[in-house]
């Protein structure tokens, strides 16, 4: 790597820790860079999931004070989400990337598309910051939805914290800092559990796995207090507006590409 490749990577890690912590789709910037720098597309997909967990982690520091409130919730997913992404790192080893990356698109549209619903509802605005989650009594779907998520983020990961916070918005998140301090805590373990695998099967960079997670790192610790501070309606309609944009960006790389 040289020098140049090594700025331009951590550089696009760490912009991609800044958008994860605030919406998600941060691993639009990260991957498309390792790949610019000749990684390998699997490659370079392994090696920017096992770059996501430490910078999901810096950013779950900073939603500290939130996650106190969501205990149950988080407890409540986290199964799901660990096995699904066990098995999406499965899945990325044993099938063409292909195969699965040509369903991307649609996948990122649809939880956009939900996410949407819910802001059009219009039935009820942000509640305070310390409310209570308003579970509904059945949990049953969002848990299957947060497996076929796990594996998603798994096997390529990009949009799937805007498919975490559809399922959340289902769950009845109080508020979207809330929902997004859930969302970054469920991606650490899908990345971290996809990351043994990747790193038992010798499937990753190192070099370029270490500029990353520094910079996912950064970026993830800041992006977090940006979070804080943006306002909820607006963070509610950017991550609207961040997925449609991921889904016609991979739209156009892979089916039109």
């Amino acid at each position: 790597m040289t020098l140049t490749q090594i700025l331009a990577l951590g550089a696009a890690s760490v912009l991609a820790g800044v958008v994860n912590a605030v919406a998600g789709g941060g691993t639009l910037f990260s991957f498309p860079a390792a790949v610019a720098m000749g990684l390998p597309p699997i490659v370079a997909n392994a090696s920017n999931a096992v770059a996501m967990t430490p910078g999901s982690l810096a950013s779950a520091w900073g939603y500290r004070r939130e996650l106190v409130r969501d205990k149950r919730v988080i407890k409540l997913l986290l199964p799901p989400a660990i096995l699904g992404g066990l098995a999406g790192a499965i899945l990325l080893l044993a099938t063409p990337q292909k195969v699965f990356n040509a369903v991307v698109p649609a996948l990122v549209l649809l939880a956009t598309g939900l996410l949407l619903w819910q802001n059009l509802r219009g039935k009820r605005a942000d509640a305070p910051i310390d409310a209570p989650w308003d579970l509904p009594p059945q949990t049953w779907p969002s848990l299957v939805g947060q497996l076929l998520v796990g594996i998603y983020g798994g096997y390529f990961g990009a949009g799937m914290g805007i498919m975490t916070l559809a399922l959340l918005a289902m769950l009845r998140g109080p508020n979207i800092h809330r929902m997004n301090a859930v969302k970054i805590v469920l991606g650490a373990f899908v990345n971290g559990f996809a990351s043994i695998g990747f790193i038992v099967a010798g499937a990753i960079n190192w070099k370029a796995t270490l500029v990353m997670a520094v910079g996912v790192s950064l970026g993830g610790w800041g992006g977090a207090e940006v979070a804080r501070r943006v306002n909820a309606t607006l963070a509610r309609w950017g991550v609207v507006c961040l997925g449609v944009v991921i889904a016609g960006l991979l739209a156009r790389k892979i089916w039109f590409g």
